[in-house]
């Protein structure tokens, strides 16, 4: 049984691509802060998850 999904994103502030490990497990809403893996700027991620499948993705400044 498939419990995480490793997505990758852009970051916000420098540009850089990230990736990020998402346990699909923690409900079909999900929101947390992240640091950026390159310039450790706090990233905002929110995720809809349906099944084991990550649906949409919506990174943002800590502030947005």
């Amino acid at each position: 049984m498939i419990l995480e999904s490793e997505e990758s994103f852009d970051c916000p502030y420098c540009g850089q691509i990230n990736k990020l490990l998402i346990d699909v497990t923690g409900g079909s809403l999900q929101q947390f802060v992240v640091d950026c893996e390159i310039c450790c700027a706090p990233v905002t991620v929110r995720l809809k998850i349906r099944g084991k499948d990550v649906i949409e993705i919506d990174i943002r400044k800590e502030n947005e």
